[in-house]
């Protein structure tokens, strides 16, 4: 039997993403058609649309594929999985193989497409750390094989951290808490690991905002600048101007400081003028007229351009699927046969929803901008891929609960 309401929930997200890619995309003095063959595959091919419409289909089939094989089956060959992407985040940070984008080091480019690896190690890390907690409880009570599951977390965490990218190593942290939560872990021991990354954070965010660039402390706790210029314009913190800078220094900070906060401010008129119903579908000023940028648009701030063409009420409408597919993964994980299948599943679902809380938060500045895409709508071929094969983890577990 098939879950139709996660599968409906999933069709309505993919048809909202190809949609708003080609509006977020769409130029009033160019020719925009939507599916035009007019010179060939080649030129089809070019449009973001129609790459967003070649992985969807491509992330169907591997989601058929995954639901396909018993996740028991996959479990087994978790291990293999996390320690290829383990590989493929050390390669891709190699200088001449990894390329740089947005000022960080996170795909492999082979022309025809970009891979980043950063995206499939949310999925192995699930896996692994799924089959690690379905061992029995008295064997989680034990302290050393909590550590041992904060050891799959941090990997993976510490290594797309250095890429830098912020955003992707936040989500690890949701994900395994949430799953060793499900699974059994005792709840001192996630106390323990609750505060010492709400230390961590308030050591990382304080030094950041509160002590002067030439602080010692701030030698050991290294952020690239476009990332604590994030924080600043989250927190709405003026940037640092030295007592002695002269007009002119004080001139360039401030405008550096308009230019970090440009995307955001954007977005944020994006939202608010888009009243109830929205101006229309590709009919967005913000977005068309460029106030948006167009690079930016169609991945971490398409939420901004739904907003704005389609108003609350489509806000609303992209917030209902989510929030189907999260119960529908929800209800899945409460029917799983075992620890594993509803490990898995919890996790799945953590991943879902931590990606559209942040991105949809970002949009509204209730979260600093962190290039996490929106999952299933923001352009990206491996966001995309991985998702799907999320999905498919999620089809399979609901597949084989009742198999005995």
């Amino acid at each position: 039997m098939t879950d139709w309401w996660l599968i409906l929930s999933v069709l309505g997200l993919m048809i909202t993403g190809f949609f708003f890619i080609y509006s977020a995309k769409y130029l009033p003095s160019e020719t925009n058609d939507l599916l035009s063959w007019q010179g060939g595959f080649r030129e089809w091919f070019k449009s973001d649309h129609n790459k967003q419409l070649i992985w969807y289909i491509t992330g169907a089939g591997a989601a058929t594929l995954i639901c396909l094989v018993d996740y028991r089956i996959l479990s087994r060959w978790s291990t293999i999985a996390y320690w290829l992407t383990i590989f493929l985040l050390i390669l891709v940070m190699i200088p001449g193989i990894g390329k740089i984008g947005g000022g960080a080091r996170r795909w492999f480019d082979f022309k025809v497409f970009m891979l980043q690896p950063s995206e499939f190690a949310k999925l192995t890390f699930i896996l692994l750390l799924a089959q690690f907690l379905s061992r029995p409880r008295k064997e989680l009570a034990l302290f050393g094989n909590f550590w041992r599951a904060v050891g799959i977390i941090v990997l993976p965490f510490v290594l797309i951290l250095m890429e830098p990218d912020l955003g992707s190593s936040i989500v690890f942290i949701p994900i395994g808490l949430t799953m060793m939560l499900v699974a059994g872990i005792p709840l001192p021991y996630l106390g323990v690991m609750v505060g010492s990354i709400t230390i961590a954070a308030a050591i990382l965010v304080g030094s950041i905002l509160f002590l002067p660039p030439e602080a010692k402390v701030k030698k050991f706790i290294k952020l690239k600048p476009y990332q604590e210029d994030r924080l600043r314009v989250f927190i709405g913190q003026d940037y640092y101007i030295p007592p002695d800078a002269t007009k002119r220094e004080h001139r360039e900070i401030r405008r550096k400081q308009r230019e970090a906060s440009h995307n955001v401010r954007q977005a944020m008129i994006s939202v608010g003028s888009g009243g109830l119903f929205g101006t229309g579908w590709c009919n967005g000023t913000q977005n068309y007229l460029g106030f948006l940028p167009k690079g930016v648009a169609h991945n971490d701030f398409v939420f901004s351009v739904i907003a704005e063409e389609k108003g609350f009420a489509g806000s609303v409408a992209v917030l209902m699927l989510y929030l189907i597919f999260i119960l529908s993964g929800i209800m899945i994980a409460a029917q799983a046969r075992d620890i594993l299948g509803r490990a898995m599943a919890v996790g799945v679902v953590t991943l879902f929803f931590s990606q559209a809380f942040i991105n949809i938060g970002m949009n509204i500045r209730i979260m600093p901008v962190t290039g996490i895409p929106l999952p299933l709508i923001s352009y990206g071929g491996s966001s995309v891929l991985s998702s799907m094969i999320g999905v498919g983890i999620l089809l399979n577990v609901h597949r084989y609960r009742r198999s005995y």
